[in-house]
């Protein structure tokens, strides 16, 4: 593992990945960026062996700029690290092009694990995520799980009360953009309010109690 590049806004969570990837690998070379928009910049304009990123980022959001680094360069490896649990967003990051998923809170030797098992060209999963995978192949899924990335990311937003312009500026759109992607959602879901979509976050463990107050 020549280059590494690791995204995530918080610089004690990169210091911590910084030296669990030292450890093992002391000739590395580790850049780290702090949001999404300087990911994909720095993936455009320099060759990397792996990407280690965070899923909830100021600006481009993880999932976000997984898609687009795995339009500039299909065959990077992209790892995504996150504290919100696999049942939730492993199976939609590796359906958008991610080579592994690891909860944040995971032991160093497992971080470690997943880069050599994704070292070798394949994929990185838990039993649960597999299970959950076999699982979605006969079952019928649950309406939040027919949202696009970007619906689900503006979704989670809305559920936490956030407004339509606080919406626009984290994620650097248009308010009309915010405002057509939340009628698609209250309509996918069958829903009416932002209330209604805060209760169906809590009811189907997307946020908690604590989030949404």
């Amino acid at each position: 593992m020549k280059r590494i590049i690791l995204a995530d806004d918080h610089s004690f969570i990169r210091r911590g990945l910084i030296q669990i990837l030292t450890d093992e690998y002391p000739s590395a070379e580790i850049t780290e960026v702090a949001d999404g928009d300087a990911l994909v910049k720095e993936v455009m304009q320099h060759d990397f062996d792996l990407v280690i990123s965070d899923l909830d980022m100021p600006g481009r959001g993880g999932l976000e700029a997984l898609e687009q680094i795995k339009q500039i360069k299909p065959d990077l490896p992209v790892l995504i690290l996150s504290i919100y649990s696999e049942d939730l967003y492993a199976v939609r990051a590796l359906r958008a092009g991610a080579s592994g998923y690891l909860n944040k809170n995971s032991a160093p030797e497992e971080l470690i694990n997943a880069i050599q098992r994704i070292s070798l060209g394949r994929k990185y999963i838990t039993a649960e995520v597999a299970e959950k995978l076999l699982t979605q192949v006969d079952t019928t899924k649950h309406p939040h799980e027919l949202l696009t990335n970007k619906e689900f990311e503006i979704f989670k937003l809305l559920a936490l009360g956030k407004t339509i312009t606080q919406i626009a500026e984290i994620l650097s759109l248009a308010l009309t953009t915010i405002s057509t992607h939340r009628s698609r959602i209250l309509t996918k879901l069958n829903l009416s309010t932002n209330s209604d979509l805060t209760r169906y976050a809590i009811s189907h463990h997307i946020i908690s109690d604590l989030d949404a107050g």
